[in-house]
């Protein structure tokens, strides 16, 4: 009966210390797990993927995605409270939302002040751009781009008391966004302009529900339908170049990192990204493999 008991006393040591063990192990895998993000848009799910399949080819750290996670403030939060470590972000975003500056089309002091106030307020650092910048831009339909002459901001303002506009929730919100744009340009429309989710305003555009939009000079959608950028003759937006924000403590704690996501720095430019979005947005094809054909590459 004592042997019994030993036994089964030695058993429930051995269990517990293999407990331990494993919940052990356990951690030091989620320590070592990288978060990487993204906001709701194709561009940036994009940029998610090639940073998180950048880290797993070039460390061996894991990654865990949240990509399609939100906007730009939902992305700020999670990254400054630790849910993320590294995500993709635009400096002209950063600066006007994110920092609450005024629109600045001075590229250079826009991003050492970026990165200064980054570190300074939240412990957060840009790495070097990707390479290219997906600026704002106001859309109009190729046909009546056509039929009125129109090429710039400033012509359209002749129609657009006429005319229907529709934005997307964060482009009303943003100090680059409507209000700047209606002020800078003494713009004005038939009615209150619609507010969808952005990937519904190209639709809207084409379909003839709005007569005009803001979109990323990067879409892949621009050329398909048959749109027209305007040219910003007033340089009312500021250059939205991309890059990853990453965490100061996710760098510390993984030096490795750093040098991995800054091989990818000016590997892609406009061209290139709009051609990875039109193999998703048009062409459909899987996220996951149009960044690892494109890394293929490199």
């Amino acid at each position: 009966m004592r042997r019994f008991k030993q036994t089964i006393g030695l058993l429930l040591t051995m269990l517990v210390v293999t407990v331990a063990i494993v919940a052990c192990n356990d951690q030091t895998n989620q320590a070592k797990a990288i978060v990487v993000g993204s906001k709701n848009f194709t561009e940036s799910i994009i940029l998610g993927e090639l940073i998180a399949q950048q880290i797993e080819a070039s460390t061996d750290l894991e990654v865990k995605r949240r990509l399609n996670l939100g906007g730009t403030f939902i992305c700020h939060q999670a990254i400054t409270t630790g849910e993320l470590d590294i995500y993709p972000e635009y400096t002209g975003t950063a600066f006007v939302a994110i920092l609450k500056n005024e629109p600045s089309s001075n590229a250079d002091a826009v991003a050492s002040q970026l990165q200064k106030q980054y570190q300074e307020d939240f412990q957060l650092t840009w790495l070097p751009s990707f390479g290219f910048a997906n600026n704002q831009a106001i859309v109009i339909r190729g046909e009546d781009a056509r039929q009125f002459a129109i090429a710039t901001i400033s012509d359209v303002t002749a129609y657009t008391p006429e005319w229907q506009a529709g934005f997307d929730f964060e482009f009303i919100e943003r100090k680059d966004g409507l209000d700047g744009l209606l002020s800078t340009y003494e713009m004005v429309f038939a009615g209150t302009p619609k507010t969808m989710d952005y990937s519904l305003t190209y639709r809207a555009l084409a379909d003839g529900q709005v007569d005009l939009i803001s979109v990323g000079t990067t879409d892949a959608l621009i050329e398909s339908l048959d749109l027209v950028v305007l040219k910003d003759d007033r340089n009312y937006f500021p250059t939205y170049t991309a890059a990853p924000v990453v965490r100061l403590d996710t760098l510390a704690e993984h030096p490795e990192l750093e040098p991995a996501l800054s091989s990818l720095a000016g590997r892609l430019d406009a061209v290139e990204m709009r051609r990875l979005n039109y193999l998703v947005d048009v062409e459909e094809q899987d996220v996951k493999q149009v960044v690892s054909d494109f890394l293929a590459t490199l």
